[in-house]
Order: C-alpha cells, then sequence, then structure tokens
C-alpha cells in the first residue's frame, strides 16, 4: 500500500459523466461497425475482482443491458483473484478451486457470474483484448491488435502486473514463474507436479501463500528474501517469528537478508539454481518470483490523467482529472479520509469497496465521498487434511507502540496504539465474533488503558479489554 499527504484534492461534486444518466437511453446492437463494441455508454477496462463487482452493481440498478462493456485482456470472465495463491494451488488430490468456481462474486456470497451470466445480462466483454492508449478528445481506447473502442464514460480497473526479474538474472527463464492471473497458476500447478525442488523468492503475500501450497505438494521449498523478517510492511517481529516457527515447522527454509544475483539455467535450459547475494546456491527446478507488483497505468498517464503514489490520481468519488473517466481498485490513488492522507491500496477488499462505491455515486445512492478503512487478510494450510489452517486479519493503520498477546496455539493478537488511542489491530485463528469486532475497534480508534491492555492474560481477555473501551468511547 502506498501513502502520502493528499497535495490538491478534485471538487466533490456531482459525477462528471459525458451525458447524465437519467437521459442515457440503450443503444442497439451493431449500429457502429467502425469500433469492436457494441456497448459504448459505460466501457470498464480490466478484467478482474473490481470489474466483476461493477457488473453486479450495474445489474443490480438496472443499467447494464446494452449499456456497459468490458474489455479484459484475459480469457475468461472475471473471477475472485485471490484464490490463485491459496486453494488453487492445493495438491491436486486436496479439491483444489478450479473455475467456473469462483468467478465473482462468490468472495461475497452473491451470484456467481460466468460468461453466460454477462451474456444474459447484455453486458459486453471483449476478452484477450490488450488496450495499449487512451484519446480522451475522441473517447476512444486503442488496442495492441489494431483495433478502436468507444466510450462515453470510461472506467479505468486494469489493476497491477507482477513485478518481473530482469531478463539480464534469468527472470525469464523456464521454470520461473510469477503469480497474476488463472493462465499463470495453471502454469504452475503444471511444473509442480514434475517438481522436487521449488525456491520462492519474496517474503510478503505472495511468497508466503505460495510456500504454503509448495510444502502441502510435498517440495522442498525455500523462501529467499532481503529483509530480516517475513511481511515486514505490517509484521512486527515478535508476529514475524510465530509464523517463520510455524513455517519450519511445515518443512518450509528460509534465507533471510539476502536477493538473488542470477537464476542459472541447466543444460536443458531450464532453471536449476539460485546464486544469492551472499555466495550461497540453492538447487531449484522451479522458482516463482513474488516481489511486489506495478499498477497497469502507463497508457492512462500518457493521455493526460494526473498520477499520484504510482496511479491515477482521484476524489473521493473516483473522479479522475478528466470529464467522463474514473478510476477504481489498485489504480486508484484516493483519499484516505480515515487518515487524511493519499492512499493507493493494492488487496481484492478495496478493489470491491471501490467498485461498489463508485457504482453508487453513479446510481445516485450516495453523494459522500469513499470513506475506506484498510484491511488485509490471509488463509493459508486450508487445504484438507491440514493439521491446521492459519487465518488471520488485520484493520486500521500499523503505526505508534504495540501491545502483543497470546502465544500461537492458536491465537495471537496485536494492537497498535498511538497516543493512548488504538490505530490497527491484528488477529490470528479468531472467531467469527473477535473478527467482526475488529472493523469496529480500527474504525472508532478508542482511547484505551495500555496497562490494562498489555496485562490482559489471554487474546480472549485483551480483545475484551478493547470492546470495553469500544462501549465507552461511545457514551
Amino acid at each position: 500500500m502506498a501513502l502520502s499527504s493528499l497535495k490538491k484534492g478534485i471538487s466533490l461534486s456531482e459525477p462528471r459523466l459525458r451525458f447524465p444518466i437519467s437521459l442515457q437511453r440503450r443503444r442497439k446492437h451493431g449500429t457502429v461497425a467502425a469500433h469492436m463494441n457494441e456497448n459504448k455508454e459505460f466501457v470498464l477496462v480490466g478484467g478482474g475482482n473490481a470489474a466483476g463487482y461493477v457488473a453486479h452493481a450495474f445489474v443490480e440498478n438496472g443499467i447494464a443491458d446494452g449499456r456497459l462493456c468490458i474489455v479484459s485482456k484475459e480469457k475468461v470472465a472475471p473471477y475472485e483473484r485471490p484464490a490463485l495463491s491459496k486453494a488453487y494451488l492445493f495438491p491436486l488430490d486436496k479439491s483444489p478451486a478450479r473455475l467456473p468456481g469462483f468467478h465473482t462474486c462468490v468472495g461475497s456470497g452473491w451470484e456467481r457470474q460466468t460468461p453466460d451470466w454477462y451474456k444474459e445480462k447484455g453486458i459486453e466483454v471483449l476478452y484477450d483484448t490488450s488496450v495499449s492508449g487512451l484519446d480522451i478528445s475522441l473517447g476512444t481506447l486503442s488496442t495492441k491488435a489494431g483495433g478502436t473502442i468507444k466510450y462515453s464514460n470510461l472506467i479505468i480497473a486494469t489493476g497491477s502486473t507482477a513485478t518481473r526479474l530482469p531478463e539480464a538474472v534469468g527472470g525469464s527463464l523456464p521454470g520461473v514463474h510469477y503469480l497474476r492471473e488463472v493462465e499463470d497458476a495453471d502454469s504452475l500447478v503444471s511444473s509442480w507436479q514434475e517438481a522436487s525442488k521449488v525456491v520462492v523468492i519474496g517474503g510478503g503475500y505472495i511468497g508466503m501463500e505460495v510456500s504454503a501450497a509448495s510444502v502441502s505438494w510435498k517440495l522442498d521449498t525455500t523462501v529467499v528474501f532481503p529483509e530480516k523478517y517475513v511481511m515486514p510492511r505490517l509484521f512486527t517481529p515478535a508476529i514475524a517469528h510465530h509464523y517463520e516457527e510455524f513455517y519450519k515447522s511445515r518443512g518450509v527454509k528460509f534465507e533471510k537478508g539476502t536477493s538473488v544475483k542470477k537464476l542459472v539455467a541447466g543444460t536443458s535450459g531450464r532453471v536449476a539454481r539460485v546464486e544469492l547475494t551472499n555466495g550461497k546456491v540453492i538447487d531449484a527446478d522451479t522458482v516463482i518470483v513474488g516481489v511486489g507488483a506495478k499498477p497497469n497505468v502507463i497508457p492512462f498517464l500518457q493521455a493526460g490523467l494526473k498520477s499520484l503514489e504510482g496511479g491515477i490520481q482521484v476524489d473521493g468519488q473516483f473522479r479522475t482529472s478528466a470529464p467522463g473517466i474514473f478510476a477504481i481498485g489498485d489504480v486508484a490513488a484516493f483519499p484516505l479520509k480515515i487518515y487524511g492522507r493519499t492512499a493507493r491500496v493494492e488487496h481484492v477488499d478495496h478493489a470491491r469497496k471501490s467498485a461498489l462505491h463508485f457504482a453508487n455515486v453513479l446510481t445516485h445512492k450516495t453523494t459522500d465521498p469513499y470513506d475506506y478503512l484498510p484491511f488485509f487478510y490471509s488463509r493459508v494450510f486450508e487445504y484438507p487434511g491440514s493439521e491446521r489452517k492459519l487465518w488471520w486479519q488485520f484493520y486500521g493503520d500499523n503505526v505508534g507502540d504495540t501491545v502483543e498477546i497470546g502465544d500461537f496455539n492458536p491465537k495471537y493478537a496485536a494492537f497498535w496504539l498511538v497516543s493512548g488511542r488504538i490505530k490497527g489491530v491484528f488477529l490470528e485463528s479468531g472467531s467469527p465474533e473477535e473478527f467482526s469486532l475488529l472493523p469496529k475497534i480500527a474504525r472508532n480508534q478508542p482511547h484505551i488503558d495500555h496497562l490494562k491492555l498489555r496485562n490482559a492474560s489471554s487474546v480472549e481477555g485483551a480483545l475484551e479489554v478493547a470492546h470495553e473501551a469500544l462501549e465507552s468511547s461511545s457514551i
């Protein structure tokens, strides 16, 4: 998540559509052969979570049929992307997730939106179509294949692309994988069926989730990263220690404080060794790179949209600097109202919520600016037969002093405090009721008795202290 102070806002007035939504009329299919798309009133670029949730909201509000076109570089309908680094990677005998099982919006318990669903709802989807340019004055998009897409209102939801290692260090060798799309997951699963030694590069989300899956295949797995401990952007050293020890007990090895110098191919041309900057060499027939992601914004910034935090600057209603153009999900640099700064958040929770808020603004269900509470989570070791799953959630801001409670058997909790107020809260292996308390605590930021919290004898006791503080703050 990228954060900074908001230097210059965009006025919050009516959504700047090309024409009022109440006056829009459906267009008959096939009337403009010069463009690839038939539905032109609303064109959404991107086929990820945000696209699926926008489609759901448009259908719910009766503005989809013949009016919405989704342009996706993938060959499949929008799906719940978190599955790719979790259930999709389960061993083949452990009921792995596969499409159409996790098309949007099943992640929120709603209807599964298969390709047929889009057809039935009158939503045009241009699959396997990559956008390469934007002409704001003409209201058109150009594609890499040379086509043109016309829009009246444009919604940019292109998400992010996995950061790749340079070719000079072996980043494109056979056997080197990046995980962002379902085709990537298919390739990795295929590779694992023949693999024996796996190296995972990166100690963040992808590194932790992929390595948990890798050892479930009984593969020799080593995670390499330059930091002192895993998940350093969120975890404290103590939290990280508990996870590292658990992973080690499942067979994962760690090489910390070092980076990749070079990936070396064997006689077959496939990756065979990983050379590290600390001088060590690790044998590997499969390498997974999880060293971050970059927002897909280049064509839109080149067209003149304002940039911030590496993304596209928007206001609290997801309007960009150009009338009739909006940006949601990973690419949007938006005002994080609760903390008074700008953020660009790469997470499924924000993708879903930004899509729904944008739709609510568009249909006049709200005029309020987006008021997002940062939320991150992970679930691993959930395959059938696993002795224990790990499932943590975090809400808020990880700033200030920390108070940590628990023995990780199975629960652990951490609270971030600033001037006696709770700014962020983390919980491992909580009950549904305990997890539901976390966002209330983080959003209300109650003042808490620091000593009473620190002296809590259990995670349950610490959460009760926090709950009492929350109730006292509401009186």
